[in-house]
C-alpha cells in the first residue's frame, strides 16, 4: 500500500485537526485485518505486516502529528512528491525533497532535517551516508507530518499567535 504525504493536511485517512476519535477511527482503518501486530496500541499507533509502524499524536482532543517509521518490506511505501522516503538514501531524500521545498539539517540533530514550509520531520539516529549497509544511519527511519506550527520555537509560536490576532 502506498501512503503519500500531503502536509499540512495529512496522510490517507488521517488528517491533521481531526477529533481524537476520528483519528482513532481512521489509525484502526489502517491495520491489516489479516495481521494484527500484538504491538499495535489502539489509539497510538499500529504496526502493519511490512513493519510499517504508524504512529498519532493527539492534543487538546485534536490530531496534531502523524509519525510514520520505515518499513522492513517494501510492501509499503511511504511517498512525497513520488519520492519514496524510506527506500532512497536519506541524502538522495533531502536532494529531491529540496527541489519542492526548502528542506534544512535540524540543528539539534545533524542527522536528521526538516522542510519547516511543508511540517515534515525526517530522522535517523545518525549519520551513515557513505555505508549503505547501516541501513539505520544511510536511510531515515522515520518521518513526522504535522500541524502549523509544531516545530515553533516559544519565540516562532508567539509570534504565530500575535499574527493570528
Amino acid at each position: 500500500m502506498d501512503f503519500d504525504l500531503a502536509p499540512p493536511t495529512g496522510v490517507g485517512p488521517l488528517r491533521i485537526g481531526m477529533t481524537r476519535h476520528a483519528a482513532n477511527t481512521a489509525l484502526d482503518s489502517l491495520r491489516d485485518r489479516s495481521a494484527i501486530s500484538e504491538s499495535d496500541q489502539p489509539g497510538q499507533h499500529v504496526f502493519r505486516p511490512s513493519g510499517l509502524m504508524i504512529s498519532i499524536h493527539c492534543t487538546r482532543d485534536k490530531l496534531e502529528a502523524v509519525e510514520l517509521a520505515r518499513p522492513s518490506y517494501q510492501t509499503d511505501r511511504v511517498l512525497f512528491q513520488g519520492v519514496d522516503v524510506f527506500a532512497l538514501p536519506a541524502r538522495e531524500v533531502v536532494r529531491r525533497v529540496g527541489a519542492f521545498t526548502s528542506i534544512e539539517e535540524d540543528p539539534d540533530d545533524d542527522a536528521s532535517f526538516i522542510a519547516p514550509d511543508l511540517l515534515l520531520g525526517f530522522w535517523r539516529p545518525f549519520e551513515a551516508d557513505d555505508e549503505p549497509e547501516d541501513e539505520q544511519g544511510y536511510y531515515f527511519s522515520t518521518v513526522l507530518l504535522a500541524r502549523p506550527g509544531y516545530f515553533d520555537t516559544p519565540a516562532q509560536a508567539a509570534e504565530r499567535l500575535q499574527q493570528s490576532l
